[in-house]
């Protein structure tokens, strides 16, 4: 109950602040800010969400229905948008089209053009963007699902299509989408998700989203309230994508008959239709990963000695301090709980540990925001009594350090570790505990000796993932973080709103190669004999 209190209160410190702040701005958001923040993230997050459908249904369908040039290739390749934070993708996007970038420089060369009076070229920095860059990072949320769904259809139903004459795009619109659907919408919800929580894509395009009113109200106005307020409203939006998300996966079934179903026999496609399936495929992968990573690297070998500035040393030494710290102590206290809530058999524990995932769902910027204020609250309260019972002024131990950022971390990523262990545990035969038991084990014993060796490796992946996780997080961080204290993710974000891409690319591509281990360990489990 302990762990879960420390978990789920940072939420119910968003909510308290919102409804009780030192100075009232409800009336004064209403009428001006929230609802431009409102309408903008609500075209943000509908055009991402149906972009990504768009792009990870397709690929799916190809991959899984089809067989053309590199088709079992993009069946992992297309994962590898998620190793790139949305926020690199911005800055490579941006550098790669804006004035000064290889695509206007080469059109101005070609035909001579001068000057940016001479031609029209599409504005950057802009909403669209912005949606562009999130639903190529977000899009493989929708691959992942959609390609799991179509692959437990039986493919005696599209040959019965075929055989009634139904083309290509009838067995895909009135066969494949209808049963896929709940799957597809799972994952946009997901995406829709990630696209309220983002801060640094958005922030750099300068769109004004529900997010970054949360920054401008606390940081450039100096409200908490205010921001709480703000967060208060990112978190109901937050909740109800959630319950989209819980509603399609509870409708999400597949029903086959009583046989073993009949595997898809995939199509050959030939000739300019097997070429253009490839195109198809290629785009999200193009837009989500090869160009960020392309941008990003020939900056980051262009200019060596960046590699070797202080700033990156320390930011590395920093993240993996508060990251690795992070990670051991969430699987460390989500074994301890989901071990704890099995022996116990009391219905409150069983009760209150889904409450803990709903720290994943909600986004940093709120997470700060209901960390910060209790957060230093205690922190003064410590200090006070030191300077009572000593003399001496201590200062601010837990705001002052990297202790705020590590909590944040717990909280956000602690759904990931309590699912794994939860799972693991569940693998284990009940009968190996119960002969540890009679054995004269005790509950610790029984946990150090017979569960954690039957489930290392989930618990190591847990370990990394919620390592990868803590890399990238950019919000929570720039809010908690104390003064000229950097990680990788906030050393990016700094330098690349300063216009310095090339100081920036080294930070970002440690970021990304981070998030390659995670996304090559889930292809792996994915597609073992293919990626071995």
């Amino acid at each position: 109950m302990l762990i879960a209190a420390v978990v789920l209160m940072p939420l119910l410190s968003v909510v308290w602040i919102a409804f009780h702040p030192t100075e009232n701005i409800w009336p004064h958001l209403l009428d001006t800010t929230l609802p431009r923040y409102m309408r903008t993230t609500a075209v943000l997050t509908l055009g991402v969400a149906l972009l990504a459908a768009a792009m990870g249904t397709g690929a799916a369908w190809l991959v899984t229905m089809y067989r053309f040039p590199l088709s079992r290739v993009f069946e992992w390749i297309l994962l590898l948008p998620l190793a790139i934070p949305a926020y690199v993708g911005a800055y490579a996007l941006v550098d790669f089209f804006e004035y000064a970038g290889p695509v206007q420089t080469a059109l101005r060369s070609i035909f001579g053009w001068q000057s940016s009076r001479d031609y029209y070229f599409p504005e950057i920095r802009s909403l669209g963007s912005a949606i562009i860059v999130l639903a190529a990072a977000l899009t493989p949320y929708v691959f992942l699902m959609a390609r799991a769904a179509f692959r437990e259809q039986s493919g005696s139903i599209y040959e019965t299509a075929r055989a009634l004459g139904a083309g290509p795009f009838a067995r895909f619109w009135r066969v494949g989408l209808p049963m896929t659907r709940p799957a597809i919408a799972a994952g946009a919800a997901i995406v829709m998700m990630e696209t309220v929580s983002d801060y640094g894509t958005v922030s750099y395009f300068a769109v004004q989203t529900l997010t970054t009113g949360i920054f401008s109200t606390w940081l450039a106005a100096g409200n908490a309230g205010g921001a709480a307020q703000i967060a208060s409203v990112v978190l109901l939006v937050v909740f109800l994508l959630v319950a989209l998300e819980k509603t399609s996966r509870g409708r999400a079934r597949f029903h086959a008959g009583a046989r073993h179903p009949r595997p898809i026999a995939p199509i050959r496609l030939t000739g300019w239709r097997g070429v253009l399936a490839l195109v198809a495929c290629a785009v999200p992968f193009a837009m989500g990963f090869a160009l960020p990573i392309s941008v990003i690297s020939y900056h980051a070998f262009g200019e060596p000695e960046q590699w070797l500035a202080p700033g990156l040393i320390s930011a590395l030494r920093n993240t993996l301090t508060v990251a690795g710290s992070a990670a051991i102590i969430t699987v460390t206290a989500a074994l301890f709980m989901v071990y704890g809530v099995r022996l116990t058999g009391r219905k409150i524990p069983q009760l209150v540990l889904p409450f803990t995932t709903l720290g994943y769902a909600a986004p940093g910027a709120v997470l700060g925001i209901g960390i910060l204020f209790p957060v230093a609250g205690l922190d003064h309260l410590i200090a006070d009594a030191w300077q009572r019972l000593t003399g001496n002024d201590t200062g601010l131990l837990l705001t002052g350090s990297a202790f705020a950022i590590v909590l944040a971390y717990v909280v956000r990523f602690f759904a990931i570790a309590q699912g794994a262990a939860d799972a693991a545990m569940g693998r284990v035969a009940p009968s190996l505990p119960m002969a540890a038991r009679s054995l004269g084990q005790s509950l610790s014993g029984t946990l150090r000796r017979v569960y954690i060796p039957l489930i290392r490796g989930s618990v190591g992946t847990a370990l990394l993932l919620v390592f990868v996780d803590c890399v990238k997080e950019l919000p929570a961080t720039l809010l908690l973080r104390p003064f000229n204290y950097n990680t990788l993710a906030t050393r990016v974000h700094e330098k690349a709103s300063l216009e310095q891409l090339e100081q920036a690319s080294p930070a970002a591509l440690l970021v990304v190669a981070v998030g390659l281990v995670a996304v090559i360990l889930m292809a792996r489990s994915e597609n073992p004999a293919e990626i071995s």
